[in-house]
């Protein structure tokens, strides 16, 4: 018998790659992005394309170029982030580097806030009955409010009592992602079957055993997954934070900035940092998951 096919059989199947996907969806994003910037922009740059004797031509150099645009072209954003990322020293306010970190401070604060408090109520509610049905409800009421209308009151509150700066930002992330952390604790400590719960029963297990060695084995999936949501919105609640305040610095001061001064590259750039953190983020949370469960010992 030839040893052709045992080889051939455990010869690693090739997998297709994603990244010609991705590719193609950024490309056409990028083009119907460049192609709406020219009309939206006719607004401001019309009478420029005009005065320079109009031509097919001038209308893309106007449109994609100029300073106040509707809409800045892709390039336009990307050279303003290169400018405020690298061309200027990290702890000048003018970098979009020293806004992020501050923006930052107040969203890993938040997250960790809300992650804890996401988690020890997802424990009581599994394990107290009556907290189900008159926690909960309210738990998910709380979302219903819009942040933008929470936010200025925890500010005004907060400010009154002389708690500025940090920590009222971050109380507003931690409103924002515990939500997703209860709820995703909630589905992981209750996951476990019960032909499983009555095994740790005929150990003798107790309360405590039963959620450390069972439970909370079996909702570190569910967690991460709802961490990831988390961090990222947390974030948005930091920037949201930072809105009411007038603050100076934080990725909301560069977008009030902008907004007051008619800058609306700057006011794109701040927003593309933001999204670039954000993922940074969810994919820090992402290495932190996939570490844990080879440890706890899950299949790859």
């Amino acid at each position: 018998m030839s040893a052709a096919p045992a080889i051939a059989a455990k010869a690693p199947v090739k997998q297709e790659g994603h990244a010609l996907p991705v590719a193609v969806i950024c490309l056409a994003i990028l083009a119907v992005w460049y192609l709406a910037a020219i009309p939206m922009n006719m607004v401001v740059v019309g009478p420029k394309i005009e005065a320079a004797g109009g031509g097919f031509s001038n209308m893309l150099a106007y449109a994609w170029n100029d300073q106040r645009p509707v809409i800045p072209a892709p390039h336009q954003i990307a050279l303003e982030l290169w400018k405020s990322v690298f061309t200027v020293k990290p702890w000048m306010p003018k970098s979009l580097v020293y806004h992020g970190w501050v923006t930052l401070a107040s969203t890993l604060l938040g997250f960790v806030l809300g992650s804890l408090l996401g988690i020890v109520l997802a424990v009581a509610i599994v394990h107290v009955p009556f907290l189900s049905k008159s926690l909960m409800p309210w738990i998910i009421a709380s979302q219903t409010v819009p942040i933008l209308a929470i936010a200025p009151m925890v500010i005004v509150v907060l400010g009154s009592l002389g708690f500025t700066g940090l920590l009222p930002k971050s109380l507003i992330s931690m409103y924002l992602c515990f939500f997703p952390v209860t709820i995703g604790m909630v589905k992981g400590l209750t996951s476990p079957d019960t032909m499983q719960l009555d095994l740790m029963r005929t150990y003798n297990a107790g309360t405590a055993q039963v959620l450390g060695k069972l439970r909370f084995p079996a909702s570190v999936p569910f967690l991460f997954t709802s961490l990831k949501v988390a961090v990222a919105i947390a974030l948005t609640g930091a920037i949201v934070g930072e809105l009411p305040t007038g603050a100076v610095a934080g990725i909301g001061a560069r977008l009030l900035s902008g907004s007051y001064y008619g800058q609306t590259v700057q006011i794109w750039a701040a927003l593309f940092m933001g999204a670039f953190i954000a993922a940074g983020l969810v994919w820090l949370v992402g290495v932190a998951e996939r570490f844990t469960l080879k440890r706890m010992g899950a299949r790859p």
